[in-house]
Parts: C-alpha cells; sequence; structure tokens
C-alpha cells in the first residue's frame, strides 16, 4: 500500500467523522448520519474527478469509500457519548481530513497535467467542497467562507507542496510534510484564535 493511498484512507475516515458527529449534533436520524459522512468524505474529490474529466469518479468505482464512510457513521452514532462533546472535536477530525485532501487533490491534479497553479485551485477544492456539503446540508455556514484560517492554509499547504516538488523532493515525503504542515496551521489558528480580517458591522 503506498503512502497515497494510506493518506487517502485516513482522509476518508476523518472527513466522515467529522460529517457524522456534525450529523449526530444536528439531531439526525443514522441514515441521516451516514449520508452526512459520505458526503463529506467524497464530496470533494467527486467534484475534483469531474472537472478533471476522471468518469465515473473515484467513489463509483471503488467501493471501500462508502464502506470506510458507513462503517465511521456507525462508530460515531452509537458511540458518540465516548466522543468529547466539544467543537474543537469536530475541527479536529476536519482538519486531518483537510490536510490530507488537500494534499492528494494536488498530486492527482499535477498527475493529470495540471499546472502548479491550476494544482493548488484543485487542493482546495479537494480539502474543501466535502466540508462545504456538510454545513450547507445542515444549515451552518461552512468553515471555508468564515473568518477562521481554512481555504487560506489549504493555499499556503499548496504552495509549499508545489516548491518541494519544484525542486526535486521526493513525492511521498512532500505529501507528508504538506499535509501535516496544513493539519498544524489550521488547529494553531484554532487553539490561538488567529482569524481572516472581516469588516465589522
Amino acid at each position: 500500500m503506498t503512502l497515497l493511498e494510506v493518506l487517502d484512507i485516513i482522509g476518508t475516515v476523518a472527513f466522515a467523522a467529522s460529517g457524522a458527529i456534525a450529523g449526530v449534533r444536528k439531531n439526525l436520524d443514522l441514515y441521516g448520519v451516514c449520508f452526512l459522512a459520505i458526503i463529506t468524505a467524497v464530496g470533494g474529490g467527486t467534484v475534483r474527478d469531474a472537472l478533471l474529466g476522471r468518469v465515473p469518479p473515484f467513489v463509483f468505482t471503488d467501493i471501500k469509500y462508502f464502506i470506510l464512510s458507513i462503517v465511521t457513521a456507525f462508530l460515531v452514532f452509537f458511540f458518540y457519548k465516548l466522543i468529547n462533546k466539544t467543537y474543537a472535536k469536530l475541527v479536529w477530525f476536519d482538519a486531518l481530513g483537510l490536510g490530507v485532501f488537500n494534499v492528494i487533490g494536488i498530486t492527482i491534479a499535477l498527475d493529470a497535467g495540471v499546472g502548479y497553479f491550476g494544482s493548488i485551485v484543485f487542493g482546495v477544492i479537494t480539502g474543501t467542497v466535502g466540508g462545504m456539503m456538510r454545513d450547507v446540508l445542515i444549515g451552518v455556514t461552512p468553515f471555508v467562507l468564515k473568518r477562521e484560517v481554512y481555504a487560506t492554509a489549504c493555499i499556503v499547504a499548496g504552495l509549499l507542496f508545489c516548491i518541494f516538488d519544484y525542486i526535486g523532493m521526493n513525492t511521498q515525503l512532500n505529501m507528508l510534510i504538506s499535509s501535516i504542515f496544513l493539519f498544524s496551521v489550521r488547529m494553531i489558528t484554532f487553539r490561538m484564535d488567529i482569524n481572516m480580517p472581516v469588516i465589522k458591522q
């Protein structure tokens, strides 16, 4: 199993968990929690594949993404009381999925012949669209549109990945460093309450 496949599994479980936790907190039933977990886990990658012309998208050709998402949703649903009931728990899982999926999106786009700029955009799409779908479905403003450092962190991590790629760094090491960097930036800015500027009304 390659590092890309391992990161893919980690990101899928992390995003599915964030979707399931959000669903439980919104009092959705088991089906709703499973649906939200799946959408969060595969939404960004599905949009990425459609835009890159990789049809049918990965989620329809490999059942493991549905299985991972559903199993994760069941675990969250039935053992939710054992999970820390804080907003930080959702952010932790979301940040983990964000870091992983961002670099996966960039790697896939580069392999498809997309340049560095476009690959960074596809990294943002892969990392953020699933979470946006999750938040819209439960009626809250998506993370990516709030003042929190989110999409901006994806862009910075994407630039870092592309710089390392340009100088010839090993791809797997680059993916590992860039995903950890993005996860760290997301969690540090959240913990320290560092946000993007907004116009106060």
